[in-house]
This record gives structure tokens, C-alpha cells and sequence, in this order.
């Protein structure tokens, strides 16, 4: 499917190696998707069983060139992450514009049971993105900010679960407070009052 949007389309060179034959080219599988779907090209006889906590490098049989000034990111597929635990475990990996080789996929199974992974199967997405190089210019100090050097986690989390629980409970209207019972407010009187009354008799006057 051809992609649409704002940005014009770049064009990747690709390369199909022998054991890629019959494999899809990567494919974009909806209008504005930012991923193409990554194929495993495994032996159709000799399907790779990943067990859990494993990690195998999975070919594809292509070989890309990217015009430079560009990078190819490989992710995961949100489903297989999802359903069976499977992911990229260098996500992203990086795919050079200078490198020439086989575009393999990192894969680890974080899940419960064995994956299977066949030929065909769609197991990573592909992200075609612009790249800067920088040029360092190496100097005696930074400039200063308010946020310094805090860094993992300094600026808090989004919301305190404190304010959280306020927000949610408001606290009921005036009207809506509860007023003593006649009744209670008696018994609370005739409680209040009987110390002095123990006290008055212990002194003999009389109460």
C-alpha cells in the first residue's frame, strides 16, 4: 500500500537475497502507517522455535540501501508483544544508510510458552526516519537550567495518587452534613455531666 502524507516518500533500494525469494516485499499495511511489516524468511521445512527467555536472530532476506541522511528502525509488532510476549530486543535496532549486509531481526521471547516462527510470518516493523549527524564542540561548562542535572524519574510522576484520591471523593455540601440525633445528644449531655455529678456526692453536698 502506498504511503501518504505530508512528508514526500523516499526511495530505499532493496536487494532480494535467495533464500528471500517468494517473500513479500516489507509492506505497509494501512494508508498512513509508519512501519513496513518485516517478514521471517526461515526454512519452509524448518520452522525456528523460540523458547521462553530465548533470542534468535531471524533473516529476511533483503539487503536495503538507504540514501543517507536516512536510518531504518526495526520495532516490535504491537500483537506479538501483546498475545505471545515476542519482541525486538535491541528495539530499536538501527539499520545504517552505510550498512550493506542482511536485514536481520533480533528476536526474544519474554512470554510463557514456545513461538514458533515460519516462513512468511510478519515478525518486526521496519521505520524509514531522517538522521542528523552532530559535530561536538567540546567546552569547559553547559549552559545552566532549572532542571539541572535530574534525570530518571526526577520530575515526578504525572499525577500524586494523593491528589488523585481528592479529586476523586469531593467532599459533601454543607446541607448534607450530618446533625446529631435528640436522643444522642441527650445521652451525650447526662454523660458529660455525671463526673460532676460523682464528684458532688463523694464531697456531700448534696447534687
Amino acid at each position: 500500500m502506498k504511503a501518504s502524507g505530508a512528508n514526500p516518500p523516499v526511495t530505499v533500494r532493496v536487494q532480494r537475497l535467495a533464500h528471500g525469494d517468494g517473500i513479500p516485499l516489507p509492506v505497509y499495511q494501512t494508508e498512513h502507517a509508519a512501519g513496513l511489516d518485516l517478514a521471517a524468511a526461515v526454512d519452509v521445512h524448518h520452522p525456528i522455535v523460540l523458547a521462553p527467555g530465548a533470542r534468535v536472530l531471524v533473516p529476511t532476506g533483503f539487503v536495503l540501501e538507504l540514501p543517507p541522511g536516512f536510518e531504518a528502525q526495526v520495532r516490535p509488532r504491537s500483537g506479538l508483544a501483546l498475545r505471545q510476549g515476542i519482541t525486538v530486543l535491541n528495539s530499536p535496532g538501527t539499520i545504517d544508510a552505510d550498512y550493506r549486509g542482511e536485514v536481520m531481526v533480533l528476536l526474544i521471547n519474554l512470554g510463557g510458552a514456545p513461538f514458533e516462527i515460519r516462513r512468511g510470518e510478519r515478525i518486526a516493523q521496519l521505520v524509514v526516519a531522517p538522521v542528523s549527524q552532530a559535530v561536538l564542540a567540546e567546552v569547559s561548562d553547559v549552559t545552566g537550567t532549572a532542571r539541572g542535572s535530574g534525570g530518571f524519574g526526577s520530575t515526578g510522576t504525572l499525577t500524586p495518587h494523593s491528589s488523585l484520591s481528592e479529586k476523586s471523593t469531593p467532599s459533601p455540601p454543607k446541607s448534607a452534613k450530618a446533625k446529631k440525633a435528640p436522643g444522642r445528644a441527650a445521652a451525650e449531655g447526662s454523660r458529660a455531666g455525671s463526673p460532676t455529678k460523682k464528684a458532688q456526692n463523694r464531697s456531700g453536698k448534696a447534687p
